[in-house]
């Protein structure tokens, strides 16, 4: 039987998931992209190279992220979370928002060591998803 997650069991998941799916509107249609994260209980700190996610971010801030833990088919948890993009400029913010995600994803410091070298290469941009709102299910 499916039930309703609790607001802390909503957000532990969050909390203790690293991959989550981001899904915004782009040019009026939904998409829906994987994304890596560190969630601070109140924001997703989220990394990406410009594109087509970004874009669609840019003109439309609202976006939604899910999360879920999945044993089995019977045995699972998904949790909403709705929000607003923003994206991370200032400096010593940046620096920070960087910290935390290359604490989780160490692997990003090589791709970010090239980036900074090759003056040709795209800006990484760093942003945030302040959660306004967050719904949860389960089974099993």
């Amino acid at each position: 039987m499916i039930t309703r997650l609790s607001k802390d069991e909503s957000y532990a998941l969050l909390r203790g998931s690293r991959l989550a799916r981001l899904g915004c509107n782009a040019d009026g249609e939904p998409y829906v992209v994987p994304v890596n994260y560190v969630f601070d209980g109140e924001s997703f700190l989220i990394h990406s190279l410009p594109g087509r996610k970004i874009e669609a971010m840019r003109a439309d801030p609202r976006v939604c992220l899910q999360v879920d833990e999945i044993e089995d088919h019977l045995n699972w948890k998904s949790v909403l979370a709705y929000g607003t993009y923003e994206e991370i400029i200032g400096a010593a913010e940046r620096e920070r928002a960087m910290s935390c995600l290359l604490s989780l994803f160490p692997q990003l410091t090589p791709v970010e060591s090239l980036l900074a070298a090759d003056a040709a290469a795209p800006s990484p941009v760093v942003f945030r998803v302040r959660v306004e709102r967050v719904t949860g299910v389960g089974e099993g």
